[in-house]
């Protein structure tokens, strides 16, 4: 299975590392499946920890360095409802045939969530309800 990660969850993992999402980078490195982001989603994160928290760089740097980075593809579809900022996250999930992509941007994309028919056939959950379907 592979996961595509936003933005925001790799920022979560590394300002938080004993939650969830720092949980599910720690199963991914061990193999349960294989874990990818966006080159726009590392540098937005790097960006803003270097702003905000940057005493957990060294952390980011560490997590990122087991994550496959992806680039993002402006030629490939998207759902039009998608708000233009989350569009290349969307794409860069597509163009590398995720199966689920993971974030925590309920606002832009929660009429995607749990629907991968309406999603090109990635399911896109949050990182809890991800981890409660694996069990």
């Amino acid at each position: 299975m592979l996961i595509l990660l936003d933005a925001n969850v790799l920022f979560t993992a590394a300002h938080n590392p004993r939650g969830k999402a720092a949980f599910l980078i720690t199963l991914g490195n061990g193999g349960i499946f294989k874990l990818t982001t966006s080159t726009y989603a590392r540098e937005e994160v790097r960006r803003n920890l270097e702003c905000k928290f940057p005493e957990v760089l060294p952390e980011f740097k560490r997590l990122v360095a087991t994550i496959c980075i992806v680039p993002e593809n402006l030629s490939l579809p998207c759902p039009e409802r998608l708000a233009e900022k989350d569009r290349s996250i969307f794409r860069a999930a597509y163009g590398c045939k995720a199966d689920v992509l993971l974030t925590g941007d309920l606002r832009d994309f929660g009429f995607l969530m749990n629907a991968p028919k309406l999603a090109s056939g990635i399911l896109i959950q949050t990182v809890a309800d991800f981890l409660a379907a694996i069990g």
